[in-house]
């Protein structure tokens, strides 16, 4: 079937996807040098002469970027301005980074997660899906950190530049990062779990693998959405339009069989909800609900799949869904 998660792309911010080369992470938005061959990333350093200095604004604020008079050294640069307390962030981890940018060539400053309309950016760690600025420099850093980064054009924006922060061809970006969230793609909600009534469908905690659904004996599928908090988690509500790191399992109501898990095909994974890029019981039943909770929701086909078949999913189907909200952004 088509995956629930990839009922749609990861929206990432268009002007930080991958403009030049980043190792072995390819992007749709790639685009090759005049060459036709990505340019090489050179290895990030901790430190390099001149360096830009920070000021004001301590970590989760805007920072306050000072630039040398002299021009960057060409050396991609991950200095570790702040450390923080929290876990170390590993390659395909989920985090979540805020972000303060100004051009070293030109002076400007630049469009920042901190400025009114910005959000957080979302993306898995070391995977290349972002240009080496962030994709790099979060990995082995921990939870908390604030990070100062020079980013050469190969570690940047390359050639191309980007139009949409306004960086110029081959210019040099300095970045200040806040290492906000990491989530490992394992994780799963844990705490005590409620049991649905005896009518609904019971779920078994399996712990690191999917929780087992099991479906009740003779028992009609409802009608109408069916809502279940399993676990409720103490993190703020879920709003239309975020983005999710969730896990995931699925059964068919009829035969009690799983027909996709995320624990079963490479673990957590983001999505969008209420913005019509999922199936109506999801972008129903997740809204509102907490982060960190454990939810089941019984979804009849007016809000599945309808009368289609989908994969292994026959026409007419009621499906049973066990989701993990992990995160939201």
């Amino acid at each position: 079937m088509r995956r629930i998660a990839s009922l749609l792309t990861l929206p990432l911010a268009a002007a930080l996807l991958v403009s030049c080369g980043s190792g072995s992470g390819k992007s749709a938005s790639a685009t090759p040098s005049a060459t036709g061959t990505a340019a090489a990333v050179p290895s990030p350093v901790a430190s390099a002469s001149p360096m830009p200095t920070l000021g004001g604004g301590d970590f989760g604020a805007k920072a306050s970027i000072t630039l040398p008079t002299e021009p960057p050294s060409g050396q991609f640069v991950v200095s570790v301005a702040t450390e923080g307390s929290g876990a170390t962030v590993n390659k395909n981890d989920w985090v979540t980074v805020n972000y303060t940018a100004k051009d070293w060539t030109t002076g400007k400053d630049l469009n920042s997660s901190y400025d009114s309309g910005g959000k957080p950016q979302l993306y898995q760690a070391g995977t290349g899906q972002l240009v080496p600025a962030f994709d790099q420099s979060v990995v082995g850093k921990k939870v908390g950190s604030r990070l100062l980064v020079v980013a050469p054009p190969a570690a940047g924006f390359g050639s191309q530049g980007s139009s949409a922060l306004g960086v110029g061809k081959d210019d040099t970006v300095v970045f200040v990062l806040d290492v906000m969230q990491a989530v490992p793609q394992d994780s799963s909600v844990t705490g005590a779990m409620t049991q649905p009534p005896a009518t609904a469908p019971q779920v078994t905690d399996n712990g690191k693998a999917a929780p087992t659904i099991t479906v009740p004996a003779g028992q009609q599928p409802p009608t109408d959405l069916q809502q279940y908090v399993l676990v409720k988690g103490e993190g703020p509500e879920v709003k239309s339009g975020q983005t999710l790191v969730v896990q995931y399992t699925g059964v068919t109501w009829a035969d009690g069989k799983q027909f996709d898990s995320s624990w079963n095909h490479g673990g957590a994974q983001a999505l969008q909800v209420g913005a019509g890029s999922l199936i109506k019981g999801w972008d129903q039943g997740l809204v509102g609900k907490t982060v960190g909770s454990r939810v089941e929701l019984v979804v009849p086909p007016a809000l599945g799949y309808g009368d289609q078949a989908s994969g292994s999913i026959p026409p007419n189907s009621t499906l049973v869904f066990v989701i993990d909200i992990l995160q939201a952004v």
